[in-house]
């Protein structure tokens, strides 16, 4: 049951956040279902290709698709000012990377993937749609230049792959912990270390 929940949330906040980011980068209507979509099973479709799952079981997700689709029309619907607001609150994106973070390191577990896979699994499924959408709107993807992102997911992972929860709630409350750890480093700027190569000048 938590899977499920927590499948259909993930789905419905990336459907919506990759609508938004097609709108931003002023894509046509099928540009945004395109993207929406990709967005919410982009993610799912690679970890089960890692995982070995076969891809065709993706095809058999209709009440996901159908609420992915009436998401994506909702979004197309609002006012240029409401779409604005998303953009800058971000919030589709903090929710689905929360929801399929824990999603898909629950899919690795039950599946008896060691640690590192459920990590993997963690991370990919709440950041490979993302990944995957901000290439296609030509933006350098944020996961992996900017924001404690991708750390999070990983910390879903962990947590599940050492078998530290077993009752439902305790699922919950991780999602609740993750999407508030995202909303922190987002409002107050957190990033992990860089390093730039300095181009040489030229005389």
């Amino acid at each position: 049951m938590v899977w499920d929940v927590l499948n259909m949330i993930g789905t419905i906040a990336f459907a919506a956040s990759g609508a938004v980011v097609a709108l931003e980068v002023k894509y046509d209507i099928i540009g945004a279902y395109v993207l929406g979509l990709i967005t919410a099973f982009g993610g799912g479709a690679i970890r089960n290709l890692f995982t070995g799952i076969p891809i065709t079981e993706l095809w058999q997700q209709t009440s996901l698709f159908i609420a992915a689709l009436i998401t994506i029309s909702f979004v197309i619907l609002l006012s240029n000012k409401a779409v604005d607001l998303l953009t800058k609150w971000n919030i589709f994106d903090s929710v689905g990377l929360s929801a399929f973070a824990v999603q898909g390191a629950m899919y690795a577990q039950s599946i008896d993937l060691p640690l590192f896979a459920v990590m993997f699994s963690a991370a990919i499924t709440g950041a490979g749609g993302g990944i995957i959408r901000d290439v296609l709107a030509q933006k350098k993807p944020i996961v992996l230049r900017q924001d404690v992102y991708l750390l999070w997911a990983l910390f879903a992972g962990f947590i599940i792959g050492m078998d530290l929860l077993s009752e439902s709630y305790q699922f919950y409350i991780l999602f609740a912990i993750i999407l508030l750890l995202r909303g922190i480093s987002q409002r107050y700027g957190w990033s992990l270390p860089t390093r730039t190569i300095q181009q040489p000048q030229k005389n």
